[in-house]
């Protein structure tokens, strides 16, 4: 990112020997300041001190002091961005590219962001707050650049490149890379993909990706996600699960379930992702919910909130 000038958050990376350059390096940031131990140090590396003084002290502690051992030997330390995320993946052949639909998905296990951090308990797409300018600006600034950048560094890829964004001001500010769908995210953004995916795959491996019209279906998407009782924790598998075969209006995609002498049960964390797809947001959350009361499992769970943060969209499109 910092090769092909791609938006992110300003960092730099320090040792002990470079404490003092470390300190300075804080006085060109605003508070919050995110620092982070560069090894691995059980979840717990990452300080965000909300003052300078507080954040020069934390740095001296993980660096002079060893405060996380060999884990804060080199520190990195990160400008704090404060926005709300989304996600845009992008299929490419290596040279072409198809920019699919964006996508916001719910990671904590508890209604309003509470809780542990999960696989993702929902998703919602297209996300109201990313518009055709927002999106303008990520395709300018951020996918044209990783494409380019990856031809001029001769790395040959081909496939979908998942942007994990911070919608910063309505500025785009990259967080994350990945050379993958997302999940949930997934079953929002293919179901409003209205080519055949074989199509554009084969495109793919011949380069051909640039002959492809593509066509997106102008509706809402959005998942629930079902998930077994104790899920990020611990959890129990094999309970039989019912009421499936009776969702005849949405998707049900089957992710942690396995066939037991004829039965469908749970196998897993995450059991089961229910997405419909209609004119309007709202719809199509309410919509996922009514199938999800249809399934039934011991102890089964899901967040009763997804989208629930977008709702001055909902009031903005049943105005």
């Amino acid at each position: 990112m910092q090769r092909h000038n791609i938006p992110t958050a300003k960092y730099k990376t320090f040792t002990k020997e470079q404490l003092a350059d470390g300190l300075a390096f804080l006085e060109t940031l605003k508070p919050p300041f995110v620092l982070k131990a560069d090894g691995l140090a059980a979840g717990k590396g990452v300080v965000i001190p909300t003052e300078l003084s507080e954040a020069k002290k934390e740095l001296t502690e993980m660096l002079a002091n060893e405060k996380f051992g060999n884990a804060s030997a080199k520190v990195v330390v990160e400008e704090f961005l404060n926005g709300i995320e989304l996600s845009v993946f992008v299929l490419t052949d290596g040279k072409n590219y198809k920019i699919l639909p964006a996508a916001k998905d719910y990671k904590r296990i508890g209604d309003g962001d509470t809780g542990l951090n999960t696989g993702g308990m929902g998703a919602v797409s297209p996300v109201p707050f990313a518009d055709d300018e927002f999106l303008k600006k990520v395709e300018t600034q951020v996918i044209i650049p990783t494409i380019n950048g990856l031809q001029k560094e001769n790395i040959t890829y081909k496939g979908f490149i998942f942007i994990g964004l911070m919608n910063v001001n309505n500025e785009p500010y990259v967080i994350e890379y990945n050379v993958r769908m997302g999940d949930p995210e997934t079953e929002v953004v293919i179901p409003r993909v209205q080519n055949d995916i074989l199509e554009l795959f084969n495109a793919v491996v011949t380069e051909e990706l640039n002959t492809i019209q593509f066509k997106i279906d102008e509706q809402y998407a959005a998942t629930v996600m079902l998930v077994s009782g104790g899920y990020p924790g611990d959890y129990e598998k094999g309970k039989k699960i019912t009421g499936f075969e009776a969702v005849s209006d949405s998707l049900v995609f089957h992710a942690g379930t396995s066939l037991k002498n004829g039965e469908v049960c749970t196998n897993g964390g995450r059991v089961m992702a229910i997405t419909s797809y209609v004119k309007t947001m709202y719809e199509a959350v309410q919509k996922s919910y009514r199938s999800a009361e249809k399934v039934k499992y011991d102890n089964m769970y899901y967040r009763k909130d997804i989208g629930k943060d977008l709702e001055k969209y909902f009031k903005k499109e049943n105005a």
